[in-house]
């Protein structure tokens, strides 16, 4: 190898085919890099597209398995809030860590009906976007039994009452106070 020559390769010039880097070029470069998605967030909460609705849509949403009667109480916001959320000014990803976090206490808390304020994004340059991701995002949480378009003293079509699971503990406590159903007869 002593008698070998390095052959000279032309140095292509360092200037030559870069681009500029642009805001989703260093994006996609700093996604490429980043710590992968905690595990505790769901795969179903995507922060892919997702239907858009307009700023003033009203939504609701329900269950099978949910009583009319309940959906419409809810609906009419005749239960009481217990615990409330606002995602103004969130980014996506954040909204969508503040929701899963949220609706997580909630079921730990024992809470049944919360209100989550995700506002109406009218001056956003993507008018309802936060909107259209928190009622996607909460019809494919299994803690969710119901939402609908809160009335306007609770914010209208910027906010949403929610309807959750009773936890496990809650199921089991009615299950021993009124006495579960038998399989024998």
């Amino acid at each position: 190898m002593e008698e070998v020559t390095p052959l000279n390769v032309a140095s292509r010039d360092s200037t030559r085919g870069k681009r500029e880097a642009t805001p989703g070029l260093s994006n996609r470069r700093a996604a490429a890099v980043a710590e992968p998605a905690p595990a505790d967030v769901d795969e179903r909460l995507t922060l892919g597209e997702v239907p858009q609705l307009a700023p003033h849509d009203v939504v609701g949403w329900k269950r099978d398995g949910v009583q009319d009667g309940v959906f419409k109480n809810l609906k009419l916001g005749r239960y009481s809030i217990e615990a409330q959320l606002d995602l103004h000014r969130k980014t996506v990803k954040e909204a969508r860590a503040e929701l899963l976090r949220f609706v997580r206490l909630a079921q730990a808390k024992g809470w049944r009906s919360v209100l989550v304020s995700h506002g109406r994004g009218e001056r956003s340059p993507t008018p309802a976007r936060i909107k259209s991701y928190a009622v996607h995002w909460l019809a494919h949480m299994d803690e969710v039994l119901a939402f609908h378009s809160a009335e306007r003293k609770h914010g209208g079509a910027g906010s949403v009452y929610v309807l959750l699971r009773k936890s496990r503990a809650k199921r089991e406590e009615n299950r021993q106070r009124h006495g579960s159903k038998s399989d024998e007869t």
